[in-house]
C-alpha cells in the first residue's frame, strides 16, 4: 500500500532570495493550481460522486452512527432552512458559536452555518463544560457577540448556556426542558431548504468569513483569527499537490483531535471532505481511562491515514508494545503516519518505525507545520524521512522570509492561507504584519542543509521562548527540551525551562511514569514534594541532570537545579493548550513561587541542585 504512496510523491525544488541585510526568502517552484470557491463545494461534489459513501460517523454504544454524503447533504441543507428560519443572517459578522466537542451533530450545524455564510466559532470543552468559573468563556462570548450558541446536550451545558449572557438563541440536540427556549437541532432536519439557501451558498466567496478560530489566550484572552473560504480551500490544494495519493485513494480517517483547534477542524476535516475521504470521530483520547476506547475504535476502522500529536502517539505506544495483534490491526491499512503541533522524540519515532516494520508495512511517515492564523498548514514533508525534526518546504503559494533575530532566524509568511485580521482588533492586527506584509508567527527555523533549501526546514523553537542568561548568553529552549526528553525519558511528562536574567538554567518538572513508578506511586496521586523525597526518585533525576550536564556546552545548555511540581499543568490557566503543549511562558507565570524555589541562595530540601 505505502509504496504507491512513495511513488506519487513528488520531486520538489525550493527556490532561495538572498538579501544583503541576511534576510533571504525561501519559495517552492511549483505553482499553485486553482481551488475551489467553498468548502461547501466539496460536500455538493461528492454528495453527487459518491452519494452512498459514509462521509462521518460516530460510536453509539457497540455500534457506528454512519452517514452517507448524500444524506449529510440533505440534512445540512434542512438544518441551514432552520437556522434562516431563526433568523440568522449572513452579515459575516456574528458567528455561530459550538460549545460541545466533536460529533456528527456539531459538524451538522457547523457545515450549515457556513453553506448559508454564517461564519462559526467552535469554543474548546475546556473553556465550557470542563471550567469551574466561565470567566473565559463569557470573555469569549463578549468579543464575538454571537447570533447563536450551539451545544449537543442541553441539560450537560446548561451551567455553559447560563455563562452565555447577551445571547437570545440557543440550540441542542437532546435533553431540552421543555420551556427552556431553546431550540431544537433535530427537529430542523424537518425542514425543507427554499431557494434562500441555494441563494446564500451561492453568494459566498474565497473572502467569505467562514470561521472565527480563538488562539490558545496564553496570555489573556484568546485572540479570535478570522478563517476565509479562500485560507482553507487554498491550503487544502497545497496538501493535495504534495501528497496526490489523498486524492487517488479516498482517505479513511479515526481522529480524536478537538474541532476547537485548527489541526483537527482546517486540517483533518478539511482534508477528508475535501478529497471524498470518511471520518470516523474517535471518542477516546490518548490519556488514561480513555486510551482503550481509541484502541477499540483503532481495530474497527483500520484507517489508512493516522494524525495525532506526540503525546499521543507515546500513549499509544504504551499499549502497542505487548499487544502484537493490536499492531498488526493499527497498521494493517495504514498509509501514512502524520504527527503534528510538538516535535516528535526520536526514541519514539524509533520504537513506531520498528513496531511498523515488524508488521511488513512500510509507512509514511511526515509532518507539517502551521498555525490558526494560516488555517493551518504552512510546510509538508513528501519525501521519505530517517529522523524526526525537519517540517518539510512551504508550499506552493507560500512565501517563508526568514529574518535574523537575536541567535535565531525568524521565520515569516505570506501566500493565500494566511489571515487578514483578528476579529475587531485593529492594534493587534496591524502588529500581526511586518512592512511587507509577511505574517510574524513567532517561530524560529533553520534550513536542514544551508545549500540545499529543498532538503527542508528544522523548526527551531519558539522566538518568544528563548532567553538571555544573565551573562548575556543566548538558551535555545528548543534544544534544552530535546536534551531532557534524551536524559530522562520518562522519568519526565514535560518541563519548563528556566533562567532569564539568572546565571544558570533550572527545570520546573511535570512527573511522568517511570518517576511514578519508581515512587510506587500506582495511584498516580502524590505530589511532586512528596516524590522528591523518594531516595530512587531522587537517584534517577540526579543521574540523568548530571549526565545531561556532562555533555553540556557552556552554561547556556547546563541545567543546573530541578524542582518536581506538585500540581499537573492546568488548561483552564493557559498553561497548557487543548492538544496538551505546555504553554512556556505562562508557566514562568502562574509557577513563579516555584521558579523563586530555584534561585533561592540557599534552598529547600525539595530542591535537586548539581551546582
Amino acid at each position: 500500500m505505502s509504496a504507491d504512496v512513495f511513488a506519487q510523491l513528488p520531486n520538489t525544488r525550493i527556490a532561495v532570495e538572498s538579501r544583503a541585510d541576511g534576510v533571504f526568502i525561501v519559495r517552492s517552484e511549483t505553482e499553485l493550481g486553482t481551488y475551489d470557491r467553498c468548502v461547501g463545494d466539496w460536500l455538493e461534489r461528492w454528495a453527487e460522486e459518491r452519494p452512498g459513501q459514509v462521509f462521518i460517523a460516530e460510536r453509539h454504544g457497540s455500534t457506528w452512527d454512519e452517514v452517507s454524503y448524500a444524506e449529510f447533504r440533505t440534512r445540512v441543507r434542512a438544518v441551514a432552512q432552520g437556522l434562516i428560519d431563526l433568523g440568522l443572517e449572513s452579515d459575516g459578522q456574528r458567528p455561530l458559536v459550538i460549545l460541545s466537542g466533536n460529533s456528527v451533530d456539531h459538524a451538522l450545524i457547523k457545515m450549515a452555518a457556513m453553506y448559508i455564510g454564517v461564519p462559526v466559532t467552535p469554543v474548546s470543552v475546556a473553556y465550557s463544560l470542563m471550567s469551574r468559573s466561565h470567566d473565559r468563556l463569557q470573555a469569549i462570548i463578549a468579543k464575538l457577540n454571537p447570533c447563536a450558541v450551539f451545544a449537543d446536550d442541553a441539560e450537560l451545558f446548561r451551567a455553559s448556556f447560563d455563562a452565555c449572557k447577551g445571547v437570545d438563541l440557543f440550540i441542542a440536540s437532546r435533553n431540552i426542558e421543555q420551556g427552556s427556549g431553546v431550540h431544537c437541532l433535530k427537529a430542523m432536519l424537518e425542514t425543507e431548504a427554499s431557494e434562500e439557501v441555494d441563494r446564500r451558498f451561492a453568494a459566498i466567496g474565497p473572502d467569505t468569513h467562514a470561521k472565527y478560530m480563538l488562539t490558545s489566550g496564553s496570555t489573556g484572552t484568546p485572540k479570535v483569527v478570522v478563517n476565509t473560504q479562500r485560507m482553507m480551500c487554498s491550503n487544502q490544494q497545497m496538501i493535495a499537490q504534495y501528497w496526490p495519493f489523498v486524492e487517488t485513494k479516498a482517505p479513511r480517517v479515526l481522529d480524536w483531535l478537538p474541532w476547537s483547534h485548527t489541526f483537527g477542524t482546517n486540517h483533518n476535516f478539511n482534508l477528508v471532505l475535501r478529497n471524498g475521504g470518511s471520518l470516523y470521530i474517535d471518542s477516546g483520547k490518548p490519556l488514561p481511562g480513555l486510551i482503550g476506547e481509541t484502541i477499540r475504535n483503532l481495530r474497527h476502522v483500520k484507517p489508512n491515514l493516522f494524525f495525532n500529536v506526540p503525546k499521543g502517539y507515546e500513549v499509544l505506544l504504551e499499549q502497542m508494545r505487548d499487544d502484537q495483534a493490536l499492531c498488526q490491526s493499527f497498521f494493517s491499512n495504514l498509509d501514512m503516519l502524520f504527527y503534528a503541533g510538538a516535535a516528535l522524540s526520536r526514541p519514539v519515532w524509533d520504537e513506531l518505525k520498528q513496531l511498523c516494520e515488524a508488521t511488513g508495512n512500510d509507512v509514511f511517515f511526515t509532518t507539517e507545520w502551521g498555525a490558526t492564523e494560516t488555517a493551518p498548514a504552512i510546510t509538508n514533508v513528501h519525501w521519505r524521512l530517517d529522523q524526526p525534526g525537519n517540517i518539510g518546504v512551504p508550499f506552493p503559494g507560500v512565501e517563508i522570509k526568514f529574518v535574523p533575530n537575536g541567535s535565531k532566524l525568524e521565520m515569516r509568511i505570506k501566500g493565500p492561507i494566511v489571515f487578514n485580521e483578528y476579529l475587531h482588533d485593529p492594534e493587534k492586527s496591524a502588529e500581526a504584519f511586518d512592512e511587507e506584509g509577511f505574517y510574524r508567527i513567532g517561530d524560529a527555523g533553520l534550513l536542514q542543509d544551508p545549500d540545499n533549501a529543498s532538503a527542508g526546514i528544522r523548526f527551531d523553537g519558539r522566538v518568544s521562548e528563548d532567553f538571555k542568561l544573565s551573562t548575556g548568553t543566548w538558551v535555545c529552549v528548543a534544544s534544552i527540551r530535546a536534551q531532557v526528553h534524551k536524559f530522562f525519558g520518562d522519568l519526565v511528562t514535560d518541563v519548563v525551562v528556566t533562567g532569564h536574567d539568572r546565571d544558570y538554567l533550572g527545570l520546573l518538572v511535570i512527573p511522568g511514569p517511570r518517576m511514578r513508578k519508581l515512587a510506587e506511586d500506582k495511584g498516580g496521586t502524590m505530589t511532586g514534594s512528596e516524590l522528591m523525597q523518594e531516595p530512587h526518585v531522587r537517584e534517577e533525576l540526579n543521574t540523568a541532570m548530571t549526565l545531561m550536564a556532562q555533555v553540556a556546552k557552556g552554561s547556556a545548555q547546563k541545567v543546573c537545579r530541578l524542582v518536581v511540581l506538585d500540581t499537573p499543568a492546568e488548561i483552564e490557566k493557559g498553561e497548557v493548550t487543548d492538544k496538551g503543549n505546555l504553554n512556556q511562558r505562562k508557566m514562568l507565570e502562574t509557577r513563579g513561587v516555584d521558579v523563586e524555589r530555584l534561585y533561592a541562595e540557599k534552598p529547600d530540601q525539595l530542591v535537586l541542585s548539581i551546582i
